[in-house]
Order: C-alpha cells, then sequence, then structure tokens
C-alpha cells in the first residue's frame, strides 16, 4: 500500500506470500546501494500515526531481527519504540500478550511447543506448522504470525575439536548420547532453558532413550557454550545451527535427523497493532525475511558474536543492502 494506510482487516492467520525484497545488492558491508533516484522500499510504504514497541530475546540473532524490525518500521514513518534484548523467551512472550511491546521475532517450533503448550510433535513442514501457530494464537490471544524465514535456526549439539578427533569426525545424536553413559566424566553444556523446554532436552532424551546424568550437565550462559566447547572444557555443547561461531570456532555439528523441532522466524505481533495496516506489516516483514538463509543469517549473527559489531549497525547494514533502507 503505497501512502495510504490500509484499511482494517481481521487477520486469519495465515502466513502471507513472501516478496521478493528491494533491489540488487553490492556487498553485505552497509553501503546503499538504493534505487536510482535514492529512495529505499519501505520509505515508499505509510506507517505514519503508528506507535509500535518492538522487542526481543537476548541472543545475537535476536537482536540483529529485531533491530532490522526498528529500523524498518521508522523508515516507513512509524514511531516505534526500541525494547530489544527484554530477556529470555518466557519474558518477552509475556510483553507481548501483556501488550508492553507489540511485535518481536519469534520461532515456530517455540509458538507450538512453549508459547501454546501443544503436546503433538511439530509438524516437519516449516509452512504448515507457522499456519497452524498462527491460527491458534490468532484464536486464543489475538497475536499475528506475519511471513516466515527461509532459515530454521533449530537446536543442535557440537563436538570439541579433541573429542571430534577422537571420533574419527562427526558424532550422531545416538553416539553422543552413549558416549556420555560410557564416560562418567563427560561434560554436556546447556543454557539454562533447554533442559526445562518442551522442544528441547526431552526430546533427545525420548529419541535415544538415554538421559543426562544431572552430574553431567554444566549450565552456562549461552554465548560461553560457544568458547568452553572450542576449549575442550565442554566435550559436548548446545547451541543454535545458524549462529557464526560455529564455523568460527572450528566446531562440529552433531549429527540430528530432524528430532529438534523446526525454528523459522515470524513477525509475532499483536492483533489490534497489526489491523491498522496489515498490508503494510505484510510487505515490511515478508520483504526483510525472504533473503535469510541459514547462511545469510549465520553471516550476519558471526558480525556481532564474533566480530563484536553492534547489531544495530548489522541490521541496518543488511537492510541498506537490500534496498529496504535508504
Amino acid at each position: 500500500m503505497r501512502k495510504n494506510k490500509a484499511a482494517a482487516l481481521l487477520a486469519m492467520g495465515a502466513v502471507s506470500a513472501l516478496v521478493l525484497a528491494g533491489c540488487a545488492a553490492e556487498t553485505e558491508t552497509g553501503t546503499d546501494t538504493g534505487s536510482d533516484n535514492g529512495s529505499s522500499e519501505f520509505a515508499a510504504l505509510d506507517l505514519s500515526g503508528i506507535d509500535i514497541a518492538v522487542g526481543s530475546k537476548q541472543f545475537p540473532e535476536q537482536l540483529i531481527l529485531g533491530e532490522m524490525l526498528v529500523a524498518s518500521f521508522e523508515e516507513a514513518g512509524a514511531n516505534v519504540e526500541n525494547k530489544v534484548n527484554l530477556g529470555g523467551t518466557a519474558v518477552s512472550r509475556e510483553a507481548l500478550l501483556a501488550g508492553d511491546i507489540d511485535i518481536q521475532p519469534d520461532y515456530n517450533g517455540t509458538g507450538w511447543a512453549t508459547h501454546l503448550g501443544q503436546d503433538e510433535p511439530a509438524l516437519g513442514d516449516p509452512d504448515e506448522l507457522t499456519e497452524k501457530v498462527a491460527a491458534l494464537d490468532l484464536e486464543e490471544n489475538d497475536i499475528v504470525w506475519v511471513g516466515r524465514s527461509p532459515f530454521n535456526n533449530t537446536y543442535a549439539f557440537t563436538s570439541s575439536p579433541e573429542l571430534t578427533e577422537e571420533n574419527g569426525g562427526a558424532f550422531t545424536l545416538e553416539s553422543m548420547m552413549q558416549y556420555v553413559q560410557d564416560n562418567p566424566d563427560a561434560v554436556v553444556c546447556m543454557e539454562s532453558e533447554y533442559p526445562d523446554r518442551a522442544d528441547g532436552l526431552v526430546l533427545l532424551e525420548e529419541y535415544t532413550g538415554q538421559t543426562i546424568p544431572q552430574d553431567q550437565r554444566r549450565i552456562l550462559d549461552f554465548g560461553i557454550i560457544y568458547t568452553e566447547t572450542a576449549a575442550n572444557n565442554c566435550d559436548f555443547g548446545e547451541v543454535y545451527t545458524t549462529d557464526g561461531r560455529i564455523s568460527a570456532l572450528g566446531l562440529t555439528l552433531v549429527e540430528d535427523p530432524g528430532v529438534h523441532y523446526l525454528y523459522n522466524i515470524s513477525g509475532s505481533m499483536v492483533g489490534e497493532t497489526y489491523r491498522q495496516a496489515p498490508e503494510v506489516f505484510d510487505e515490511i516483514i515478508n520483504s526483510m525475511l525472504e533473503p535469510l538463509t541459514n547462511e545469510r543469517m549465520g553471516s550476519l549473527e558471526a558480525r556481532v558474536s564474533v566480530d563484536g559489531e553492534e547489531a544495530s549497525t548489522v541490521a541496518r547494514d543488511y537492510l541498506r543492502t537490500e534496498g529496504l533502507i535508504e
């Protein structure tokens, strides 16, 4: 919708079709390639007069995605309150349900198992899973799920360099759990949420029929798991598959045949806010997410977690490279 506010429409929860993003990129350097007349795709949209608070969880990928939403909505003229980096999953979701924020980037697998408490295993098709989450969350909470990223940032484990070499290459989930059983001094490092989530450790233990003993678990801040595993202080470390530190630190992923759920990103949004300009929100969020493959998201995330750049800088560089903001 160009320079007109969209009429109020009821959100039916189906995922909007992805649209092609902006102008061609030169490199992911922050150079504004833009269009020939210097305008951007999102500057031609109208969110003027709309107040929107953007939140996110606290790890690098979420910070980048949250900052992308902030910059995108600002470009379209919205009054944006930046509440990126709220905390863990429960904190950010509660802020959304309470109306303290209007939108956060969230994952379809998390929506299915954690937010909506579904006991059935998550579906293996990302579109179908997102559509089911969207329909249920709309019905129960008036939360609209907009768009769906190509990338799938699911849970995984890596093995330490020394252990990988001893093993002759990558472990499978079965051989990892067997190694933990056979070696009482083996250490498995996890962040605090994973052992307690319905889409976390329980899936691994149900699949393999084995448990990780309490005295072999080490709970660490998420970012430390990568460095501790690379330093061989953790035999196995829980990670996210799009995290740039996996390749940067030379870690090896444990092979997962699909035990962990899908985690594709959507914009998870308060229905009342969405219905102020549904076509514009659809266009912005879909255009922002469409180029984000696992490789692309991983390279952006590495700039924050490995190179130490600010998430806001990385987010705006990406949007400029795609011609979405000036």
